[in-house]
């Protein structure tokens, strides 16, 4: 099997995507909260301040909470929902898979995005970037330690209707569609016919398939040389 492997411009492009969508969100939910501390300020005498000291801690803790899940957890959502692809990679044609070419699981995403930690700390991805540039793979830390690749998300082409009749025309034995429509409806029906029924549809079969057949077959019966023909398009 064989990939393109994403470079590093891309993949830059790809995170800086991601980030700028996390900033975003980031942004909505202080603006949320400022509005929210504006239309309620009015009523903070109210609360006495042992309980004004508690709410402030709950939000600060889910506020430290909701930033890990939203700059790291967000990565590891997207790659097991989107397949290995974040929003960023998707907008860039990439995808991550694992280094046999199996598409990526829960151990593997969770591995290379909580070795994310360590490199955001290395000057903002720099020394993943040094890394990438040294490796035959374009592999990040994260990479190395969960063992995938990230390469370009390409989609086979689609094959025409004219391919698809010309290559049932042009099979290797000869037999063109309606022969094959015919063989299958047979063998699908064989079972319910009696015996001379079936021995006498067989022989009409192989009377009409007989003289297109590129390799003559005569050791096979008629019912034996239809069976062939099926199994070896199976």
């Amino acid at each position: 099997m064989r990939y393109e492997l994403a470079g590093l411009g891309s993949r830059f492009l790809a995170l800086a995507a991601d980030v700028a969508l996390q900033l975003l969100v980031v942004l909505a939910v202080v603006l949320a909260l400022l509005f929210y501390g504006l239309v309620t300020g009015a009523h903070a005498t109210k609360v006495a301040p042992a309980e004004q000291k508690l709410g402030q801690a709950i939000l600060i803790a889910i506020g430290v909470i909701a930033g890990f899940v939203l700059f790291f957890g967000y990565f590891i959502v997207f790659e097991l929902l989107w397949n290995g692809q974040s929003p960023g990679k998707r907008l860039l044609g990439l995808r991550v898979i694992r280094d046999a070419g199996f598409p990526i699981d829960a151990g593997a995403s969770c591995i290379r995005n909580v070795v994310r930690i360590v490199e955001a700390g290395f000057g903002f991805y720099v020394f993943s970037g040094i890394v990438m540039l040294a490796s035959g793979e374009n592999k990040r830390l994260g990479d190395i330690a969960a063992g995938t690749i990230v390469v370009r998300d390409s989609a086979m082409a689609i094959p025409t209707l004219a391919a698809l009749t010309a290559d049932e025309a042009g099979s290797d034995d000869g037999l063109d569609r309606d022969d094959r429509v015919l063989i299958e409806s047979y063998l699908a029906r064989r079972a319910s016919l009696d015996r001379a029924a079936s021995g006498d549809i067989a022989a009409a079969i192989a009377a009409r398939i007989r003289p297109k057949l590129r390799a003559s077959f005569h050791y096979l019966d008629d019912a034996s040389l239809i069976e062939h023909i099926a199994r070896s398009r199976g």
